[in-house]
């Protein structure tokens, strides 16, 4: 059976051990010469990530199945595909399903030719997504402890600095100077972008020492918006 080897990595992995595109194509050839597949193409997406299909190699594979030039697909690890359970679906539906072309996973060791590999596939990708979405609720949760004690998350929201003890957080006065300003021309029906040119007749610079902006002047006006980059005040 003619088959073709998908291999992807992302940015942050290119030099990782074990998921380097070297390492794949040597994985993917031994696996193609186990199982007497015929491997007609090894086709690379560098530095693209698994949270699309819309990744040129992987369509250029994909077309060569449906074209009859391969029947069957190669991948070192099914996150190389996709790391997506809906994606993998439309993938299984359109591609390797009864009748389709046959998927191979080294590592997880699965062949869709099967109804049975189909199932395992299924299986494997969820519980793949669930732990990710369980890493993602505890970082969000350790983030939101870190907040509630005043520790530093991300960048230092304009109005506060960073403490002696280089974790919390303190007012600070030259900036709560400037957003009491801001406030105090927005009662007085000035438009954000009024509140800046007016910061800046008034002497007030950014925390760079550039000049405010609407964008700025909107993220001291509302504080719950997600962060901008803003900056500090000079004196008047």
């Amino acid at each position: 059976m003619k088959a073709v080897a998908y291999l992807r990595v992302s940015t942050d992995e290119q030099a990782a051990h074990g998921v380097s595109l070297a390492a794949q194509k040597g994985k993917v050839a031994a696996h193609a010469e186990l199982y007497d597949l015929e491997l007609v193409a090894v086709i690379e997406d560098g530095g693209a990530s698994g949270k699309t299909l819309d990744r040129p190699g992987l369509k250029h594979a994909l077309a060569m199945l449906q074209r009859g030039e391969a029947r069957a697909l190669i991948v070192f690890k099914l996150d190389r595909l996709t790391r997506s359970v809906r994606d993998l679906g439309e993938l299984i539906e359109r591609h390797f399903g009864p009748g389709g072309a046959a998927l191979h996973s080294v590592s997880e060791q699965v062949d869709t030719s099967t109804a049975g590999g189909r199932m395992v596939l299924n299986i494997l990708t969820t519980i793949a997504q669930w732990e990710r979405e369980v890493i993602c609720e505890r970082t969000t949760l350790a983030l939101r402890h870190k907040t509630a004690k005043g520790e530093r998350v991300g960048s230092i929201p304009y109005g506060m600095r960073l403490a002696a003890d280089g974790r919390t957080l303190e007012p600070d006065p030259g900036e709560r100077e400037t957003i009491t300003a801001a406030r105090r021309l927005r009662r007085q029906g000035l438009s954000r972008r009024g509140i800046a040119a007016e910061l800046r007749c008034e002497g007030m610079t950014a925390r760079k020492g550039g000049e405010f902006t609407a964008a700025a002047v909107l993220r001291m006006l509302e504080p719950d918006r997600p962060p901008v980059a803003l900056a500090t005040t000079a004196s008047r």
